[in-house]
């Protein structure tokens, strides 16, 4: 789209992006000024239908007064305050207990970062020390799968199976790998090859996000949770997209029927109002830093328990529960899988997924791939109206869990003309 900007707007930013190729971006900024529910609207005033909830996070959509109000009025009481030893706030307590009692795991303890990579790092962490508390240090190997991400930090980019995601940072953390991301005996094998007495943990999405919208083969996960049990390796299941209503369920795993020892959770958690992550522990992983004195997990942020944070939660999962959104997500993914179906006829198209939650994918041909298809359809998407995520093998789509039949019939209708057009671009 050519449109006139404002001077401050092709001005040459002083914010570096993340992800993102700034000698390109530096000076054609995407400017979004306010949300509504499924919408977001640019600094001219056009509205554009969030088919990605942002960064997969806004699952109770955009402009909800109910979370601003208890923030605020957080705010005018204690606005946060340090959880390092024996410091608490209200707010952390309960949510604590709220995510505990709402996780698959029994007896469970919470551990709070600010964000999804925190999260996940946390989780590797403390699953290396939870082995030298037991007396057995030697295991610190953590295996991740291939197209898994885990964020960014020193071990999300280590176990991450993004291979475009690892490169240019040289070393990486040692006794990591990845294996394939569907298969049991890969898994199996790569546990032999490094000795099942040396690997502290396992990590898996319950569906792959990032690395393209990829649901679990039948039996797969419950087959890795048996592996890790036979073995005694720890399974952390990321959670960070997969929970708090994008599978239907509050938490993946339990759509799978899992009980792992540590699943990470995020961006769903406060649907994005403000910064929370975190992990959930067994009783089995907690237990010898709370049964025996002076067994110290020394690891935090400073922002750890946050307590307006953890108010946004609080009010987040009050939306989901009151309306109704996790059974909503259930009823309507057949509905976004069925809208995307007929796109496997287009020439660029190799393959749609989706069916398990809000969450689906249009993978290209490895033609279109070379053509920059993610690209052109992310482009031509926008410019219908309707904001996609590109990844390396396609597009992919994770709407907030309160989007309507109709809403999901725009944003079909956006995705199919901009794969049209893309195609018809393609053979001009």
């Amino acid at each position: 789209m050519t449109t006139d900007r404002s001077d401050a707007a092709v001005a040459d930013t002083r914010l570096w992006h993340p992800f993102s190729d700034m000698a390109a971006v530096r000076r054609s900024e995407f400017l979004l000024t306010r949300g509504e529910g499924v919408w977001v609207f640019d600094d001219e005033g056009r509205r554009y239908l969030d088919g990605t909830a942002s960064l997969w996070y806004a699952n109770v959509g955009h402009g909800r007064r109910e979370i601003a109000d208890a923030v605020m009025e957080q705010f005018g009481k204690l606005e946060a305050y340090s959880a390092f030893g024996d410091f608490t706030t209200p707010p952390a307590q309960e949510l604590a207990a709220r995510i505990a009692d709402l996780s698959p795991l029994e007896d469970a303890r919470v551990f709070f970062t600010t964000g999804g990579g925190e999260a996940l790092d946390s989780a590797a962490k403390i699953a290396r020390r939870y082995w030298n508390a037991k007396g057995k240090p030697e295991r610190v190997h953590i295996i991740g799968r291939t197209g898994g991400y885990h964020g960014t930090n020193g071990y999300g980019t280590s176990i991450g199976g993004i291979e475009a995601n690892r490169s240019g940072f040289g070393p990486l953390m040692p006794q990591t790998s990845q294996v394939q991301w569907d298969s049991l005996t890969a898994l199996e094998e790569e546990i032999l090859r490094v000795g099942a007495d040396r690997v502290a943990a396992v990590f898996a999405e319950p569906v792959i996000g990032a690395g393209g919208v990829l649901p679990p083969p039948e039996g797969y996960l419950q087959g890795v949770q048996a592996i890790c049990e036979e073995h005694g390796i720890l399974f952390v299941a990321d959670e960070v997209i997969c929970g708090f209503g994008r599978l239907g369920h509050w938490f993946g795993s339990e759509r799978f029927g899992l009980t792992p020892d540590m699943l990470t959770f995020a961006k769903g958690v406060t649907s994005g109002y403000l910064p929370l992550g975190g992990v959930v522990a067994s009783a089995r992983v907690a237990e010898p830093f709370w049964d025996e004195p002076g067994n110290m997990l020394r690891h935090g942020a400073t922002y750890s328990a946050h307590a307006a944070c953890c108010v946004a939660g609080l009010a987040n999962i009050d939306l989901l529960e009151r309306e109704g959104m996790l059974a909503g997500a259930l009823e309507l993914e057949s509905v976004l899988l069925d809208g995307l179906k007929p796109f496997a006829a287009n020439p660029l198209v190799r393959e749609v997924r989706g069916g398990v939650g809000l969450l689906a994918a249009v993978e290209f041909t490895a033609e279109a791939l070379a053509n920059g298809a993610p690209a052109a359809a992310f482009a031509a998407a926008r410019e219908r109206g309707v904001l996609v995520r590109a990844l390396g093998q396609g597009i992919a789509v994770s709407p907030p869990l309160n989007i309507t039949r109709e809403e999901l019939g725009v944003l079909a209708d956006g995705i199919g003309g901009a794969l049209d057009a893309v195609a018809a671009a393609s053979v001009a």
